[in-house]
């Protein structure tokens, strides 16, 4: 096999992934770089400062089996095994969803909620309980902990739980809330709201499955490798969020808040069935798209 270099591989792989997965060349290159940097165990700078370094056959046998495997489509983050999140890196599995960019705004709104509440904003302002106890924040569906451990992280002074029916999604969330040092989180493993009763918080998360079963969506891209119980929820996509919905009053604190995200397309259904359950001050907020992608109400 002969020698390739660093250089070699960042000019001509990233036309491959533009042209296979229609991405745009800034991405498609800075994906090849992170499969080298991952394959090399280095960091961009030193990739970037060391074109001419050649690869040996082992490190070409390595980096082609990464790079065919991304051009069948298999997500970034399950073959560099992670993904940054709210400015922190969390390790991802096929077991657990990918984080996504407009997830974000879900932890925005609740540290808004915890450390910065303002009367006068629309979006969701509670206050402590006055119990005297600390302030807990519920995650249901935690995956791989992104959204409750980025709240814990930023918050060290209040209590965050959080759930998920799949081990597996536990067990990459325990392994995220140790390398993040975090001794405020507890994972419990749970069908929604199952294991927690006589629980009750001051701010319930969640990014629920809330694609329709049949949405062709779900064959393209990334989710396809995702797993299906965390992306689909019945016939028209909000079968979790009724749940949700249903049951999260016997576990909010007076002035609580339920906020979750939803669909590009459903939060005139989500923002009815919140005002049906007997939840007031509801709302949507919009992600950097312009979508209303968190919807909530206390």
């Amino acid at each position: 096999m002969s020698s390739t270099s660093v250089q070699a591989i960042l000019q001509h792989h990233n036309k491959q992934l533009e042209a296979v997965l229609n991405l745009d060349p800034g991405s498609a290159r800075i994906e090849v770089q992170c499969l080298l940097q991952a394959m090399l165990q280095v960091n961009r700078a030193y990739l970037l400062t060391h074109p001419e370094q050649l690869l040996s056959d082992e490190q070409q046998t390595r980096f082609a089996d990464l790079f065919e495997r991304r051009l069948g489509g298999e997500p970034i983050a399950y073959l560099l095994g992670e993904r940054e999140f709210y400015g922190l890196t969390f390790k991802v599995t096929p077991a657990t969803l990918i984080p996504r960019p407009e997830t974000e705004l879900l932890v925005e709104l609740a540290l808004q909620c915890i450390l910065h509440p303002d009367p006068s904003l629309r979006s969701p302002q509670p206050s402590p309980s006055g119990r005297g106890s600390k302030f807990r924040v519920l995650d249901l569906g935690t995956g791989s902990g992104a959204i409750a451990l980025s709240i814990a992280h930023a918050c060290p002074d209040i209590e965050v739980v959080a759930v998920d029916t799949s081990d597996a999604a536990l067990k990459i969330a325990q392994h995220n809330m140790q390398q993040l040092k975090l001794g405020n989180v507890r994972l419990l493993r749970s069908d929604w709201f199952a294991a927690l009763q006589g629980e009750r918080f001051d701010i319930i998360v969640s990014n629920p499955p809330y694609i329709a079963a049949d949405d062709v969506h779900l064959a393209q891209g990334d989710v396809r490798f995702e797993p299906r119980t965390a992306l689909a929820s019945g016939s028209d996509g909000l079968d979790d969020i009724r749940r949700i919905i249903t049951q999260a009053k016997d576990h909010l604190n007076a002035n609580g808040w339920l906020i979750f995200e939803h669909g590009y397309d459903q939060a005139a259904q989500v923002r009815a069935l919140l005002q049906q359950a007997g939840f007031t001050n509801v709302f949507s907020a919009h992600d950097l798209a312009g979508i209303e992608r968190v919807s909530g109400g206390s």
